[in-house]
């Protein structure tokens, strides 16, 4: 059996999966040298190169979102698609947090004062404690995000697809269909949603103005969600508090973007779930590692993707 690996792996990294799937061949490199007649690849690959690979029986992605895999043609129905949910919580968590706390404490305005020598007050702050923090998407990431909202004496609500059990992340919990009516209470709504044809430009005019005014926005999902205009339109009239982007549409952001110089958007350049903490990474390479035990003992897969919805499985 041909395992592929088209990805930088450490020495360490390859020991785990080796050792996990002993007497296969693991071809380590650059995506077209090792891709042919791989049955198994472990990492993201340009999509459209899947399709001519005869011999592939499945894909474990080294990322949580999935969507450019799902698209019609891209694999064939019988190649099992599974994904790294469990380990970009703690990166992406810990990003949002500093976003949404820089935008509560104007650490970006005191940055740009900063830059031009400019030594001023700029007023009145707010907090998490006691504010409502609606989390938009309340699976692995935006759980992990919500538990640290609420260490920090906010009251989280958080938005999945359909009702279930009340996680302890949360105070309460809402469905897609709610979010309108949920988006005058928030004070911060955090969007974590994956690139779906239902969540294509979700953040429109209509979403902005239900929002509570001097509302954060945040999207560390897919910049597909957001109507940027809207959102540039009600930063720029003041409806909003802020905003931080750490997705856009396209990517990269072009110099010539006015999203650039919209007042008090922050804008990172969708790092919030890579692999700079050492820790996401380690993770990523357990999760493949688990997987490829399953796949050599024939056992389910964790983390299979329904390609119809672009999400992680319930099973």
């Amino acid at each position: 059996m041909k395992i592929a690996v088209p990805m930088f792996m450490r020495d360490k990294d390859k020991k785990v999966l080796e050792a996990a799937a002993p007497g296969a061949e693991f071809a380590y490199g650059k995506e077209d040298a090792v891709l042919q007649g791989a049955e198994v690849i472990i990492g993201n690959v340009r999509p459209q190169r899947l399709a001519a690979l005869t011999d592939l029986k499945w894909v474990q992605l080294n990322s949580a979102g999935a969507d450019a895999y799902c698209k019609p043609g891209i694999l064939d129905p019988r190649v099992q698609l599974t994904n790294c949910t469990g380990a970009y919580g703690q990166a992406l968590s810990e990003h949002m947090l500093a976003l949404t706390l820089s935008l509560q404490k104007k650490l970006y305005l005191y940055h740009r004062n900063q830059l031009e020598h400019r030594w001023k007050d700029e007023g009145e702050v707010t907090s998490l404690d006691g504010a409502t923090v609606v989390v938009v998407g309340f699976g692995d990431i935006g759980r992990a995000y919500g538990r640290l909202c609420k260490l920090l004496g906010a009251h989280v609500i958080g938005i999945r697809r359909h009702r279930g059990a009340m996680p302890p992340e949360a105070e309460e919990m809402g469905t897609m269909e709610d979010l309108p009516r949920l988006l005058g209470r928030a004070d911060v709504v955090a969007s974590v949603l994956p690139g779906t044809p239902e969540t294509t430009h979700l953040y429109n005019e209509q979403l902005f103005c239900a929002m509570k005014p001097g509302a954060f926005f945040i999207n560390c999902g897919r910049g597909s969600a957001v109507v940027q205009e809207d959102l540039a339109r009600a930063l720029k009239e003041g409806r909003l508090g802020g905003a931080a982007l750490d997705v856009t549409d396209p990517e990269p952001l072009p110099e010539t973007s006015p999203l650039w110089d919209v007042p008090n958007l922050l804008i990172t350049p969708h790092i919030s779930g890579d692999h700079h903490l050492p820790q996401t990474w380690d993770k990523a390479v357990a999760i493949a590692a688990r997987n490829l035990r399953h796949y050599l003992a024939g056992e389910s897969l964790e983390n299979q993707v329904d390609r119809k919805t672009g999400y992680k499985k319930s099973i």
